[in-house]
């Protein structure tokens, strides 16, 4: 709200802080999880701060701190409102942190809700652009599907369990040998819909590829990332907690969809020339690997999950940032082509941007790869050796397109005429550098 005021008050061509109004808000919220960190803090039951809820609230918190440092030198370059922007990412992050210690399906929905409508406010925030509107309105109309879907899976399970909690759900649905009830089986279905959509799994993906490039880039990075990690966290705790004695009846659909994604966002990525077109079938793709280590439902997958989550947010966020400090409001430098030869005219933001797409892909000694190690080893130790294998195989393909890219900076020469592009502040500079340690580290 602080953020939103400042903006309101701020005369044209006035400076304001805003950004550390943001920087603030999320330094608290990342202090209080660390001093929740190991007391299992709960509020009504219906939200529980536990490590698994603090844990992806803290990268919550990292991905908005990187969001803000990332994004102060281009809103101001493509004239987008600073108070909003700002407020409306804090608004997101606040209903992805309710989403990650929420432990009952209403405050779930409700967490749902409340970051899914301002995504869909930053998707279309270049109102001077067309494809911003359009992919706002696309992303809008197929978020309110998926949310009717998932209330009526919410609608039927209350029904049949005469509770939202995950915990009585849990405890009911063992007591009472409700696991071959039809009901509670299109109730979890229902949910399924509903959280597929989110982390935009196959066939639920549609809206993806449209929302990614239609985005400003920066939200882009920050939906891809943020809205994963919050979709995720409840879907594991649904799924591996309230609903896991219905894991035979869950499962199998859950093998189909991993696999799906993994093929299609592999297979449709290499067709792609457009880079965030490309990096929305990437995020696809990494949506199978997640769900792979949800299948696996080992503690090695679980923690998997988590690992996973957290490399993935440093890496595709940073990749992002690479393409929105290099653009231009009139010239947003998405193409393949406008990367020919990068490296002579900025070899600095070159070399962060082959180690975030060599992350990406798998490559050793990158975090990326230590990541699909650990997913994939988790369904090899439960014995699904098809989506370990198909896993294997799709990131080798997906190794194409992220080279790709790379190939363009240092193998090829620039077009004469080309424009260099503006130099990044250093500030933002700093931070894609710092995330490069992160990577390197983990």
């Amino acid at each position: 709200i602080s953020c939103l005021l400042a903006g309101a008050f701020r005369q044209k061509g006035e400076r304001m802080p805003i950004a550390g109004l943001a920087l603030i808000g999320l330094a608290g919220a990342g202090a209080a999880s660390v001093l929740l960190w190991g007391r299992r803090a709960e509020s009504f039951g219906v939200v529980v701060a536990d490590e698994f809820g603090l844990f992806i609230t803290l990268v919550l918190v990292a991905i908005g701190i990187l969001t803000v440092v990332l994004s102060s030198g281009v809103l101001e370059r493509d004239g987008l409102p600073v108070g909003e922007y700002y407020g409306l990412t804090l608004f997101a992050i606040a209903g992805m942190m309710l989403m990650a210690v929420a432990n009952d399906l209403l405050i779930i929905f409700l967490a749902l809700e409340t970051f899914s409508l301002s995504v869909y406010v930053l998707t279309g925030m270049r109102r001077d652009r067309q494809q911003s509107t359009e992919a706002a309105f696309k992303y809008f109309l197929l978020g309110a599907f998926s949310s009717g879907f998932f209330l009526y899976g919410i609608a039927f399970i209350f029904g049949l369990t005469g509770s939202t909690s995950l915990d009585s759900i849990g405890t009911a649905v063992a007591a009472r040998a409700m696991t071959s009830n039809p009901l509670l089986l299109v109730g979890m279905g229902l949910l399924i819909v509903g959280f597929g959509f989110k982390v935009a799994a196959v066939p639920f993906h549609m809206w993806t590829p449209d929302a990614y490039e239609g985005a400003p880039t920066m939200v882009t990075g920050f939906m891809s990332t943020a809205v994963k990690a919050a979709a995720f966290a409840a879907f594991v705790r649904v799924f591996l907690s309230a609903l896991e004695p219905l894991r035979a009846d869950w499962m199998p659909v859950l093998w189909a969809l991993a696999m799906l994604t993994m093929i299609l966002g592999t297979v449709v990525g290499v067709a792609q020339t457009n880079l965030k077109r490309m990096l929305a079938y990437s995020s696809i793709a990494h949506g199978g690997y997640l769900l792979v280590a949800m299948v696996s439902a080992n503690e090695v997958g679980k923690a998997s999950i988590l690992f996973y989550l957290a490399v993935y947010a440093v890496t595709n966020l940073g990749a992002f940032a690479v393409i929105a400090l290099l653009s231009e409001r009139d010239h947003p430098r998405e193409e393949l082509n406008d990367y020919k030869g990068l490296w002579h005219t900025h070899p600095g933001m070159s070399a962060l941007l082959a180690v975030f797409l060599l992350s990406l892909g798998g490559f050793p000694p990158m975090a990326g790869f230590v990541a699909k190690w650990y997913v994939f080893s988790a369904a090899v130790r439960s014995g699904e050796y098809a989506l370990a294998i198909v896993g294997v195989l799709t990131s080798v393909v997906s190794v194409f397109f992220y080279l790709r890219v790379v190939v363009m900076m240092y193998m090829t020469e620039r077009e004469e005429g080309a424009v260099a592009g503006p130099h990044p502040p250093k500030m933002a500079t700093a931070a894609l550098a710092l995330s490069v340690l992160v990577i390197l580290y983990l």
